[in-house]
């Protein structure tokens, strides 16, 4: 699936795009996750007219990219809430990015769950894993001993999950 861009250039549709509900926080919350994210930005804003659900002039819904991923925020509401049945994974090669997105997501009101998930400030629930982690469960004879370590932790450290698989 394609569209044309402003200079005539063919670009490629993201064909399926998550959309996330909130009560009113879907620019606050566009703001949030664009400035943690790498390659990431705020690509349009659709607001409510005279006669819409909310008043005129306040946002319905805000599109924005994720290091590349399209996602829809839509000032629904009070009536749905997040739930842990959807969340989305960082893949992290180090350490480092593991500590920096654990401490942003959890920043301003979010919580630490365990097994490298967490919600944050507006309930959404995200995992942050190693991205060795699927060859260290794999392992054989030795991935119950990462299954086991992992399961005492809350935010991932590679190297005590890479100790369990030696």
């Amino acid at each position: 699936m394609h569209g044309t861009c402003a200079k005539g250039r063919m670009m490629a549709i993201q064909r399926i795009t998550p959309f996330l509900w909130f009560d009113t926080q879907a620019e606050e919350a566009a703001q949030f996750y664009t400035s943690i994210f790498p390659n990431s930005k705020i690509v349009n804003m659709v607001r409510n007219g005279e006669g819409g659900p909310a008043p005129a002039g306040t946002v319905l819904t805000v599109e924005f990219e994720l290091d590349g991923l399209r996602l829809v925020g839509l000032n629904g509401g009070p009536h749905f809430k997040f739930t842990e049945a959807v969340s989305f994974v960082i893949n992290c090669d180090t350490q480092d990015e593991i500590d920096r997105y654990w401490e942003k997501l959890t920043s301003d009101g979010g919580a630490e769950v365990e097994c490298g998930w967490l919600k944050d400030k507006f309930g959404l629930s995200w995992q942050v894993v190693p991205s060795i982690l699927p060859k260290l469960l794999s392992n054989p004879g030795k991935g119950k001993n990462v299954m086991q370590s992992l399961m005492k932790m809350k935010k991932l450290d590679i190297s005590t999950l890479e100790a369990a698989a030696s």
